[in-house]
C-alpha cells in the first residue's frame, strides 16, 4: 500500500499548539510538508496568550528532521488571519493546505450568555477562519491547487446546550467551507469540513464513559482530506475513537398542492406528515439545486 506523501507541500494549520492541531501539524510534517503551525497559546476561553506553544511544536517538528515555523497571533482579525498565510508564503514560498483549527469557549446558557462571549467566539472560530481562508484562497487560485478543512463539531451540526456561540459559529463554517468548495472548484481547490470529536483542552469535560477519543484517531481522516489522492469536496464528516462518518443536509421530496397556489395555514397543517416524509431525500450541491425538487412536488417532473 504506497503510502500518502505531502513532500514539498505546504501546510497552515492554525491552533496547532495542543491537541488535534497539534497531531495534524506533526503528522504532517512527519510526511514530508512544511508546516506553519498557528497558535496564540490562549487559555480555553481566550484569554492570555504565550508565543511558546506554537514555537515548542515548531521545534519539536524540527528536532524531528522536518520544517516548520510558528505564528502565535490570534487569527480573528484580518491582518492576523491574512497574517499567517503571509508567514508561509514568505518562508515556504507558497500554501497548499489550510487547516482551520483554532477555537475558543465561553459557554453558557441562552439568557445568560454576554454580548462580549458570542462574539468572541465567532471572531475566532468563524471570522477567523475567513481572514486565513480569504487570502489563502487567492494564494491557491493563482497556483491553480489547494486543499482546505474547515473544523465544525457536532455542537454546531446538531446543537449543544449552553453552547449558542459555539454552535452558530461551527455550523457557519459548514457554509463558508461549502461557499469555498463552490468558488475553488475550478481552480483545483477543495474544501471540506470535520467536526471531531476527541478529548482536547475544549472537550475535556466530556463525560469520561466516552473513553480518551484521542486526537490521533481524528487526524487520519483530516490528513487525508487534504492529500493530492483525495478529490472530494463540498462534503462534511464526523469522526472519533476510530470511527469516521460523512454528515450531509438532505432535502426531502416535499408537499405541494400546485405551483403558483397559496395554501392556507390548515392545508400545511392537513400535509405536514408529508412534508416531513424523508423518504427519497436529496444531497444538494448549491443553494440553486432545490428549484427543481420544487418543480417536481409541483408536478412538473
Amino acid at each position: 500500500m504506497a503510502e500518502i506523501s505531502f513532500q514539498d507541500r505546504v501546510a497552515v494549520v492554525t491552533g496547532a499548539g495542543r491537541g488535534l492541531g497539534k497531531a495534524y501539524a506533526t503528522e504532517l510534517a512527519r510526511r514530508g510538508a512544511k508546516v506553519v503551525v498557528n497558535d496564540a497559546g490562549a487559555e480555553q476561553d481566550g484569554r492570555g496568550g504565550s508565543a511558546s506553544v506554537a514555537e515548542l511544536v515548531a521545534k519539536e517538528i524540527v528536532a524531528a528532521g522536518g520544517e516548520a515555523v510558528a505564528h502565535s497571533e490570534p487569527i480573528g482579525t484580518p491582518a492576523a488571519g491574512a497574517g499567517v498565510v503571509e508567514l508561509a508564503l514568505e518562508h515556504f514560498g507558497k500554501v497548499d493546505i489550510v487547516i482551520n483549527n483554532a477555537g475558543v469557549l465561553r459557554d453558557k446558557s441562552l439568557a445568560k450568555m454576554p454580548a462580549e462571549d458570542f462574539d468572541l467566539v465567532l471572531d475566532v472560530h468563524l471570522a477567523g477562519s475567513f481572514h486565513v481562508a480569504q487570502r489563502a484562497f487567492a494564494a491557491m487560485k493563482e497556483q491553480g491547487y489547494g486543499r482546505m478543512l474547515f473544523t465544525a463539531s457536532g455542537a454546531g451540526l446538531f446543537g449543544n446546550f449552553g453552547q449558542a456561540n459555539y454552535s452558530a459559529a461551527k455550523m457557519g463554517l459548514v457554509g463558508l467551507s461549502s461557499v469555498v468548495a463552490i468558488e475553488g472548484a475550478r481552480h483545483g481547490i477543495t474544501s471540506n469540513v470535520i467536526a471531531p470529536l476527541a478529548r482536547t483542552r475544549l472537550t475535556e469535560d466530556m463525560p469520561e464513559s466516552m473513553g480518551p477519543y484521542a486526537p490521533e484517531q481524528i487526524a487520519p481522516l483530516s490528513l487525508y482530506l487534504v492529500s493530492e489522492e483525495c478529490t472530494a469536496t463540498h462534503e462534511v464528516y464526523t469522526a472519533g475513537n476510530g470511527w469516521f462518518a460523512q454528515v450531509f443536509v438532505g432535502v426531502a421530496p416535499g408537499w405541494s398542492p400546485g405551483l403558483g397556489s397559496y395554501p392556507s395555514v390548515e392545508e400545511v397543517r392537513d400535509n405536514m406528515a408529508a412534508i416531513r416524509n424523508q423518504d427519497g431525500y436529496q444531497v444538494l450541491t448549491d443553494a440553486a439545486a432545490i428549484l427543481p425538487l420544487i418543480e417536481r412536488a409541483g408536478g412538473r417532473d
